[in-house]
């Protein structure tokens, strides 16, 4: 009778490393649902902070949008009021940068061109 004594204790000890197991396992679903919870909780939050940069960034871009329309339209009045200045002022502008350009060539001290060689 001593095998049944021992299938019994055998049996006995199965099942309660079965139980055992069993209430790890609900204790690490516990733990996982914890865990869940928790990256939820801070994406929602993530999300709620990219949601206000995203607002501040259009909100900046639209301001920018607005002063630029503002000073292009500022700028295309003038010209228009005032053709001959704008033109006087561009012929200025390009023959000054004309001389600049014939100054800084004269003053370089590099071999001279291909076109000038004899």
């Amino acid at each position: 009778m001593a095998t049944s004594n021992e299938d019994a204790t055998s049996k006995s000890q199965k099942d309660d490393a079965l139980e055992a197991m069993e209430k790890q396992v609900t204790q690490l679903r516990r733990e996982i649902s914890k865990i869940n919870r928790t990256l939820a909780q801070y994406a929602d939050e993530a999300g709620d902070e990219v949601t206000g940069w995203y607002d501040s960034a259009t909100g900046k871009a639209s301001r920018a949008a607005s002063a630029l329309r503002s000073q292009a339209q500022s700028v295309s009045g003038t010209v228009r009021e005032n053709p001959g200045t704008v033109s006087s002022a561009m012929l200025i502008g390009g023959v000054i940068g004309l001389m600049v350009g014939v100054l800084l060539n004269q003053h370089s001290g590099r071999e001279p061109h291909w076109f000038d060689r004899r």
